[in-house]
């Protein structure tokens, strides 16, 4: 006996000592790869990609700016709603107010069977097709699965939707930016959606898709009525349905693609049997309202609350949690734990250091999550926080040991996270410095610490990658610091004034002009005086063509080989003989510049040609912040305009100018369409055409010949062919816009090309001249291009930045503001020509008709004036300092062309 109980304590003892060495041993080597890792100087996300990485857009992002609702575009909407109220307010009271309701899920014909089929929606197209299905059903089961872990606020990776004929599992990852199809039949108060516990789900839907429910029965609020013992969905499943579920699954990564089968087989359980459910409970409060009620008026009465209880659910709004600053609420929760934890142990509680190193690194936790989407439980758990709060290692290697030591024991991440990688996370691994910084130097306040961080990880060389989750960080980084200190106020100002300039950083760096603008070239008439300054390509234009010889090489000077049409001195204006420096004329800053157009594109473009080719006394040049003030004060002005005239700033509708005409004989131009049913939306007739050309031949019958309808009120009501569907494509669409759907997979543009080489013809020998090709006379001056690039100089809110195309007049440009065709903010009606500076995604139709009207009532004298109102806009705004000699409000503009000059009436004339 004593040898056996001797072989049981030494094979202890050896397993005991086996399982050290493992522990020991898996410990070192995490230690030791981490270490490899810590030392890096770039951020991990360089080499993970992310899923949510793809979404082009998002509509709650990680800076803490608070959550825009869905704003419906409806007329009937009340300008005096709240800004963020909910959209479907009424079509819910509605619900709530009307005893009558019917329920249309009260069929009986549910059945437990789910086969073993079902339907995977990955591609828009089956999104789009299901989207058809559900608006033909009058009731369907809804359910989301969510990933957490790896995202700071969260996002929907999985929607399951059960009919009662078929089962859905959508990719919502794989169709982020396309969820909006849904939106329709989710605020369809006619179909009801039946969820279990959907107060989570609702705001989800909202946060990541603007998609609201509207008509919903909640499984969870009929078991409340009902006083079910257990209301979750896997106690009604084994009770209704006999069906048993593993909810361990519910925190899996959902993120995973293609799923297991046993968690595809999960997510279609909690869907599938949702009607089955809903159709018995629904049974349940009838019989007990039959029971229960006292006369025939009550016998709904059950049933009507839980559907009360439903809808209300339904009235939620997804918002942002705010804190009085980054990480606060947390810190004070683990403060309060941890004391707790050592119940009157008094040197814990008077601990100062330790409470503001916690406070220090639940901050720098929550802007690290931030910066890479991740989780605040992914870049440093709370155990860790308070371990190091407590020995406040002084080497980064015992900082390492301390987050891996405290981890490892706590083991508190999903299991799938523990089986792929391990604690200290890749957040830690890259700027473990950070921490060793904030313990090492105590004295730093947070106010101090965070505009670092921010700027090494996102400024203009940070390590970290900026996506659609952080920019916002860092154009509009709010944080609200308490007011009950001064130093906290001021650190609070500091903090905004270093997110303004980083953003303005980025955006310099992106749009300003990259080489200088004024060369201050020159140019000499045959008897030696001086004509203008200029850029070097318009000397070398002259010298090409044999018109003039260089006198001077340094800098280079050009004399003219015959006598020019006119001379700066006619004018009465030496402007145009003035060099021109290269600053902003507002402030006089030189290190970077945009031009910037005093009188906006939308109305210039329209002046007639001697009013403004190679005029470049409205061009200037102006730092970010000037042109911020300049455009903000020239959209204002804008809208005055608008008021003044009557003339809207976008169009509403659209028709094709040709089958206008052949329609209505008394109609002399487009200003003259004024009829509400007149024309379509260009969007309208875009996504129309698309849908045609793409799924035409699949669509149901009804589907085509609605979408038929509305291309063909373009066309005047006639018949219409491939052809048309492919020009409707391009309507409202500058020539840069064209070129990227010609990119797009799965488009035929067959008449793209063509009417890109017609753009050109039509519009090139205009735009090409005013950029590269001068006019002889020597009135000609150095800034010839009559607008400049438009990516030069881009209007400063971020949020409405747009790419033109580089035409010379495009219709499109600073000025003008708008990036999208708004169909509700006029009644204005247009003919759409065919012409690429008329673009209807800008203020030209507005412009076209303000100047229109201006040469019809007062002539070239009223597009004088006009100019001179806008020059005092800008004065008034910017107050210049640094304007070139000889600019003037009163400027007249008015030029005469020489024989050589493309713009001569004569020379245009025999060319065409």
């Amino acid at each position: 006996m004593e040898v056996r109980e001797k072989a049981k304590i030494v094979i202890t003892v050896a397993s005991l000592v086996a399982v050290t060495v493992l522990f020991v041993t898996e410990y070192r080597r995490r230690r030791h790869r981490r270490k490899k890792t810590s030392h890096l100087s770039s951020c991990y996300l360089h080499s993970e990609l992310k899923p949510q990485f793809g979404f082009k857009r998002v509509l709650a992002d990680n800076s803490y700016s608070e959550f825009k609702h869905l704003k419906l575009d409806d007329a009937s909407s009340s300008l005096e709603k709240a800004s963020n109220c909910h959209p479907y307010e009424a079509e819910i009271t509605v619900l709530l107010e009307n005893i009558q309701i019917e329920f249309g899920f009260l069929r009986g014909e549910c059945s437990l069977e789910m086969s073993d089929s079902y339907v995977w929606v990955e591609r828009e197209s089956q999104l789009k097709e299901l989207a058809e299905i559900l608006a033909k059903e009058k009731v369907f089961a809804v359910d989301t699965e969510q990933h957490s872990f790896r995202s700071f606020l969260g996002f929907t990776a999985l929607i399951q939707i059960s009919t009662h004929e078929e089962d859905f599992l959508v990719d919502t990852i794989a169709l982020h930016d396309a969820m909006n199809i849904l939106r329709p039949v989710f605020s369809d108060p006619n179909i009801c959606k039946v969820f279990h516990g959907a107060d989570n789900d609702v705001l989800w839907l909202q946060r990541d898709f603007h998609i609201y429910v509207v008509n919903m029965f909640d499984t969870a609020k009929a078991c409340e009525v009902l006083s079910k013992p257990q209301r979750s969905l896997a106690y009604l499943l084994e009770a209704v349905c006999g069906v048993a579920t593993n909810k361990s699954l519910q925190r899996e990564d959902w993120r995973q693609r293609p799923l297991s089968k046993e968690m595809v087989q999960y997510a279609r359980t909690d869907a599938h049997y949702l009607l089955y459910i809903a159709d018995t409970l629904t049974a349940e409060l009838i019989q007990l309202a039959t029971e229960d009620s006292s006369s025939p008026d009550d016998k709904f009465h059950f049933l009507l609350e839980a559907s009360r209880r439903s809808n209300m659910t339904c009235l939620q709004l997804y918002t942002k949690e705010t804190e009085d600053f980054p990480g606060s609420a947390v810190a004070s929760s683990i403060i309060y734990r941890h004391l707790n934890g050592h119940g009157d142990n008094s040197t814990i509680s008077v601990n100062s250091e330790f409470q503001e190193l916690v406070r220090k690194l639940c901050a720098w936790r929550d802007l690290m999550a931030r910066i890479h989407d991740e989780s605040t439980r992914y870049v440093l758990s709370d155990q860790a926080i308070v371990s190091l709060a407590c020995k406040q290692p002084t080497k980064t290697e015992e900082i390492y040991d301390t987050i891996a030591h405290t981890d490892l024991a706590s083991e508190s991440s999903p299991s799938f996270i523990r089986s792929s990688v391990q604690s200290p996370y890749p957040v830690i691994c890259s700027h473990l410095d950070d921490i060793y910084q904030m313990i090492l130097n105590k004295l730093a306040k947070l106010d101090e610490i965070l505009p670092v961080v921010l700027k090494n990880c996102l400024g203009t060389n940070g390590t970290c990658p900026i996506s659609v989750f952080n920019y916002s960080l860092l154009v509009n980084f709010k944080t609200k610091l308490s007011s009950r200190s001064a130093p906290k106020k001021n650190g609070h100002k500091n903090f905004k004034q270093f997110t303004r300039l980083a953003s303005r950083e980025l955006f310099v760096k992106k749009f300003s002009c990259k080489a200088p603008v004024y060369h201050n070239c020159r140019i000499y008439a045959n008897d030696g005086r001086l004509l203008c300054y200029c850029d070097k390509r318009k000397l070398e234009w002259y010298l090409n063509r044999g018109l003039a010889k260089l006198v001077e090489e340094n800098p280079p000077a050009i004399m003219l080989l015959f006598e020019p049409k006119g001379r700066p001195e006619d004018e009465g204006n030496d402007f145009y003989i003035q060099t021109k420096k290269n600053i902003c004329v507002g402030c006089g800053e030189g290190k970077h510049y945009l031009r910037y157009r005093i009188i906006p594109s939308c109305y210039r473009v329209h002046f007639p040609e001697h009013l403004k080719t190679h005029r470049s006394h409205d061009i200037v040049l102006l730092c970010v912040d000037c042109h911020e003030v300049a455009h903000a004060a020239a959209e204002r002005y804008k809208k005055q305009i608008a008021t003044e005239f009557g003339i809207p700033l976008f169009v509403r509708r659209v028709l094709d100018s040709k089958e206008a005409q052949g329609t209505s004989s008394s109609m002399e131009d487009e200003s003259m369409i004024n009829s509400e049913d007149a024309g379509v939306s260009p969007l309208h007739l875009r996504s129309a055409a698309m849908a045609l050309l793409r799924h035409g031949n699949r669509m149901p019958s009804s589907r085509r010949e609605e979408l038929l309808q509305i291309v063909k009120m373009y066309y005047g009501g006639r018949d219409i062919c491939d052809e048309d569907l492919e020009r409707a494509l391009l309507i409202g669409l500058s020539p840069h816009e064209r070129r990227k759907l010609e990119r797009k997979k799965g488009v035929s543009l067959k008449n793209s090309a063509e009417a890109t080489r017609m753009d050109k013809q039509e519009n090139g020998k205009k735009d090409n001249d005013s950029l590269y090709i001068h006019n002889p006379d020597a009135s000609l001056d150095e800034n010839n291009d009559e607008e400049a690039p438009a990516n030069c100089a881009k209007i400063m809110n971020v949020e409405r930045i747009t790419v033109t195309d580089d035409s010379g007049d495009g219709g499109t440009s600073e000025g003008d503001g708008a990036t999208e065709l708004n169909d509700t903010q006029c009644n204005g009606n247009m003919l759409h020509q065919q012409n690429s500076k008329l673009s209807l995604l800008g203020h030209g139709p507005h412009g076209k008709q303000i100047v229109e009207y201006l040469l019809r009532e007062y002539g070239e004298d009223g597009v004088r004036d006009f100019c001179q109102r806008w020059r005092k806009v800008f004065v008034d705004a910017v107050h210049p300092r640094h304007l070139p000699g000889g600019w003037n409000v009163s400027h007249s503009g008015r030029r005469d062309f020489g024989e050589f000059s493309v713009y001569n009436p004569t020379k245009r004339l025999s060319t065409e």
